[in-house]
């Protein structure tokens, strides 16, 4: 397979690594991204050769969230548009959160918005020190809807409540005890720290890995299909409201919103 978005490598183990490869926009999502990602994600989740999966992103950023061009899009679209790509990026968090195989997030700095939605849908998350982190919709007058299932199902609503409404940016250190990453390693020890939540996938059995992991998937938190359409409705609603005229407007006129300072 090739991608314009993404990177994609098969080692003789049966690993996969899918790196997200827009490294110039700190691998910000597109609409392509997206597209390419689930397209990936049904295909890995077919090919009975592939063990493991690896989530990583090129360059010094894992994920910047959303592109300045697929959020422009949705600025200047009606709702049937905005709900039709919401759909699109809820429907890739579902088919990777449900992949039948272990998806390991290496997590090579920043994640925003959408990037954190990724690191939720992940089985486990090991993150290099450095970057920058935040769910920052609200700043724009947005909510984090598309993603909210995965992130509440995987931080819980108290823990979640912390980070969840503020747009705080905070620090890799703050992750763990978030529930977002597993463990926090200098950048020169991530691909040991990887490997090592790697390699016991590869001595346990395939078919048994994959329905331990969807029935995880179902006593855990309820995400179908009604919760899935509830939170892009959710998200179509807000886009409509006042405060995302503002707020997005702010944005791309680089200004400060009108709440901004209190």
């Amino acid at each position: 397979m090739t991608y314009n978005t993404l990177d994609l490598h098969r080692d003789a183990r049966g690993v996969a690594t899918l790196t997200l490869n827009r490294p110039d926009k700190r691998n910000a999502m597109s609409a392509e991204m997206i597209a390419e990602l689930a397209d990936a994600a049904a295909a890995l989740g077919a090919d009975r050769a592939v063990r493991a999966v690896v989530l990583s992103g090129a360059g010094k950023a894992f994920c910047a969230g959303g592109d300045l061009g697929w959020m422009r899009d949705q600025f200047d679209a009606d709702r049937a548009g905005r709900m039709a790509q919401a759909r699109a990026l809820a429907h890739m968090l579902r088919d990777l959160n449900t992949l039948p195989k272990p998806l390991i997030g290496r997590i090579n700095g920043t994640a925003m918005g959408g990037g954190l939605g990724l690191m939720a849908v992940c089985d486990v998350c090991v993150v290099a020190e450095g970057g920058s982190f935040g769910f920052t919709e609200t700043r724009l007058g947005l909510i984090p809807a598309t993603i909210a299932p995965y992130v509440l199902a995987r931080m819980g609503e108290g823990v979640a409540r912390r980070v969840f409404m503020s747009a705080r940016v905070f620090g890799a250190e703050e992750l763990p005890t978030l529930g977002l990453a597993r463990r926090v390693v200098a950048p020169e020890a991530l691909d040991d720290a990887v490997a090592a939540e790697v390699t016991p996938y590869l001595a346990a059995a395939p078919g048994a890995v994959a329905a331990s992991k969807a029935l995880a998937r179902r006593l855990g938190p309820r995400i179908d299909d009604a919760l899935i359409e509830e939170t892009i409705e959710g998200l179509a609603d807000t886009w409509e409201g006042a405060e995302a005229k503002d707020g997005i407007a702010a944005f791309f006129d680089k200004r400060p919103p009108p709440w901004a300072g209190g």
